[in-house]
């Protein structure tokens, strides 16, 4: 073999080695790279699947008085949600001081800035605290749940009900509470019977004004609307699984 020929072998051989190293290197950074685009792709398909619960109240469900917001019921269920893995995000969309006039003007940017797959209303305590006509209260109640069913036709709704003592008047007192019935039955909606139960009127489940629940306090507010919206969530996952 002359030296010319000798030569060209050997480049041909460096080339062949070199080709096989340079090509290993790409195959390995494309797979990577496809197990990149997979869970990127897992991740978007997963959080397009979630949905959202949205709670629209007042300082019952912002969690005033309380370190953090978290430690308020939406937030504590948010917690029971993901324990059981079920497919759905929370949003806070409690205001203190809050009214069901306030929210009946408020719920309309919300409802611009995302779908809503589950409603949680939480309002009409102010009204009451504040002696409004429980008429009143019960138009702008029916107004609210009205305008997300027209922007989300498939929303699920919940009404959490509420009481005023009987300080406020024995007639008031009545019509108020039964507010929440009349609104629940003519829109088809679930009632969560009284929101404090077991937690109004117990001074050492709320705080120093003895309105807002401590964080013990809101542990069972959270028990109670779970009682009525963990049936509804897990029926629904159930339906979209199927």
């Amino acid at each position: 073999m002359t030296i010319k020929n000798q030569f060209l072998t050997l480049a041909v051989a460096a080339l062949v080695t070199l080709y096989g190293c340079s090509e290993g290197q790409p195959n390995e950074q494309v797979a990577a790279e496809k197990e990149t685009r997979a869970a990127a792709g897992a991740d978007a398909k997963a959080e397009a699947e979630t949905q959202i619960i949205l709670f629209f109240g007042n300082s019952l469900t912002a969690g005033y008085g309380l370190d953090k917001p978290d430690l308020a019921f939406p937030g504590l269920i948010q917690q029971r949600i993901d324990s059981l893995d079920l497919p759905y995000k929370v949003v806070n969309a409690g205001l203190s001081g809050e009214t069901t006039a306030g929210g009946k003007s408020r719920i309309d940017w919300l409802l611009k800035k995302q779908p809503v797959d589950v409603f949680v209303l939480e309002l009409g305590a102010n009204d009451g605290l504040r002696g409004i006509s429980t008429e009143e209260t019960y138009a702008n109640l029916k107004a609210i749940i009205q305008k997300v069913r027209a922007s989300n036709p498939d929303v699920k709704i919940i009404l959490t009900g509420m009481q005023m003592p009987p300080s406020m008047g024995q007639k008031y007192s009545k019509d108020f509470r039964e507010v929440f019935t009349r609104v629940a039955e003519e829109e088809n909606v679930a009632l969560v019977p009284f929101l404090l139960e077991g937690v109004g009127g117990e001074a050492d489940l709320n705080q120093g004004d003895g309105i807002h629940p401590t964080e013990e306090g809101q542990k069972i507010l959270a028990k109670n609307v779970w009682e009525v919206l963990g049936p509804i969530l897990q029926e629904e996952t159930v339906a979209t699984e199927v």
